[in-house]
C-alpha cells in the first residue's frame, strides 16, 4: 500500500508526515476518540517522540493504543 503524504502544523510549524492509509484512519479515529483536532493529537505524539522519526512514532503510539485497547 503506497504512503499518503500530508502537511500538517504543530507547534506553529509545517511538516510532513508520510503513512500508510490504514495508519491515518486509526489516527483520525484515535483524535476523535479523544475530541481532539488530528494536528494535537500528532503535536501531542511530536512532543513525546523521544528523538524519533515523527513517522515512526505516529505508528508507535497507534501500535500502544492497539494494545491498550485489547488489554482492556
Amino acid at each position: 500500500m503506497a504512503l499518503h503524504k500530508r502537511s500538517v502544523t504543530i507547534a506553529g510549524h509545517r511538516t510532513s508526515l508520510s503513512l500508510e492509509p490504514e495508519f491515518w484512519a486509526a489516527l483520525r479515529d484515535q483524535a476523535k476518540a479523544r475530541g481532539w483536532s488530528l494536528a494535537r493529537l500528532i503535536g501531542e505524539i511530536d512532543r513525546g517522540r523521544a528523538g524519533r522519526n515523527l513517522s515512526s512514532a505516529v505508528r508507535v503510539f497507534l501500535l500502544a493504543e492497539a494494545a491498550r485497547s485489547q488489554a482492556r
